[in-house]
């Protein structure tokens, strides 16, 4: 082998590939420059695959894309070579770069006639973005099924939380109702014991204060009694046919001289409200207490809002007062109806101004509800069914 190569490498005595162009320049330039610009392209396109090859690991074929790199290069200096033997017979470095250059070649052709039904299996751009779109479409699916299972998720978690409140208010009814039951029959004693003794006459001063205090007790105790079978829904109601505007204008005079003049009022009652059949005396309270809880919701000033609806789905009546107060977290708005929960002062409050709302809203076959946000304010919604509705249903 060393041999051959001395001897291929050490010939003299040849002449220039110029001698057979008879140094024609037409000829021998017209090849240099033919060579010279395949030669620079050879070696460009090379250096421009192995750059992308570097930048890009995850490109299949690797060895025979190196191989072309390399099949290239020894092309382009088999170019280059020709030019030199143009004017130097140095034809045996030229017989082995064209031999590298044949042995690098067949081995690209090896390598690459097996791979060729891998690369004829890639897809195709075109079968690149059908799937692209499919698997988009898949996924928008996906999104699309996870938002309905989050909702039928948070509908169920929410009727669940409903079930669990009502279970607990009505709980907390029978709870009420029984002990205010109990405690009305052990008042009756009292008023009527008290009511002997007025009987007996006494001109006593300090008996008299003694019976009068007595009494004062026995009527506050009494009252909070009814609210406490109110909430309980225990209390006997007198229902009759009313215009629940009526009675809300009615509330107002009553009320509006007590409002504070940092408390905006707007009133927005339906004109054409369908009546109610309700109990004027224990809905005229209802009303008072949510309009008070609103404004004492307000110590700072704000807009109070007082507007009636008829609800077309529910064929029901509503009533909504509205205030921009303190407004209340979600855990006090859980147990704004609980009996003597409450959020004011010491000597503000009994506790069971809502307690009386949500009793006689249920006592009366509608409903309440609350939704408040803390520092934005609270509005609370009492639906009651229409006169003609409640009708149907009885």
């Amino acid at each position: 082998m060393i041999d051959y190569l001395q001897k291929l490498l050490g010939q003299t005595g040849l002449a220039p590939h110029g001698v057979c162009l008879l140094w024609d320049p037409a000829l021998i330039w017209t090849h240099v420059i033919a060579d010279a610009a395949i030669g620079l392209a050879y070696f460009s396109i090379p250096f421009a695959m192995a750059v992308f090859l570097t930048k890009r690991p995850d490109i299949r074929f690797r060895a025979v894309a190196w191989l072309f790199v390399a099949f290239i290069i020894a092309c382009g200096a088999t170019h280059f070579l020709s030019i030199w033997t143009l004017w130097n017979p140095d034809y045996g470095p030229e017989a082995l770069v064209k031999l590298v250059t044949a042995v690098v070649s067949v081995a690209t052709a090896v390598m690459l006639w097996p791979l060729l039904p891998q690369a004829l299996a890639l897809p195709s751009p075109e079968m690149l973005q059908r799937a692209n779109e499919d698997l988009m479409l898949r996924v928008a699916e996906r999104d699309a099924a996870l938002d309905a299972l989050q909702a039928a998720n948070a509908t169920r978690d929410h009727a669940e939380a409903m079930l669990a409140q009502a279970q607990r208010m009505e709980a907390l009814g029978q709870l009420t109702g029984g002990i205010a039951h109990d405690f009305n029959n052990l008042l009756t004693i009292v008023v009527a014991n008290v009511d002997r003794a007025r009987r007996f006459g006494s001109d006593n001063p300090r008996i008299v204060g003694a019976l009068d205090a007595a009494q004062s007790g026995a009527d506050r105790a009494a009252r909070l009694t009814d609210q406490l079978l109110s909430f309980a829904r225990r209390q006997p109601l007198q229902p009759e046919t009313h215009d629940l505007n009526a009675i809300v204008e009615d509330s107002m005079a009553l009320f509006g001289r007590t409002l504070d003049p940092s408390i905006r009022l707007r009133v927005e009652l339906a004109s054409d409200l369908w009546p109610v059949r309700i109990d004027q005396g224990q809905c005229e309270n209802a009303v008072l207490n949510l309009i008070v809880n609103a404004r004492d919701a307000m110590p700072d000033g704000g807009t109070l809002t007082i507007r009636t609806a008829n609800v077309e789905g529910e064929a029901a009546v509503e009533l909504q007062i509205i205030d921009t107060g303190t407004g209340m977290p979600p855990d006090v708005v859980a147990r704004a109806f609980e009996p003597f929960f409450t959020t004011k002062a010491t000597g503000r409050g009994s506790g069971l101004g809502l307690s009386q709302v949500y009793g006689f809203a249920s006592q009366s076959g509608g409903e309440v509800d609350i939704i408040s946000t803390p520092e934005a304010g609270t509005t609370v919604s009492l639906r009651l069914p229409g006169a003609e509705q409640l009708q149907e249903t009885t």
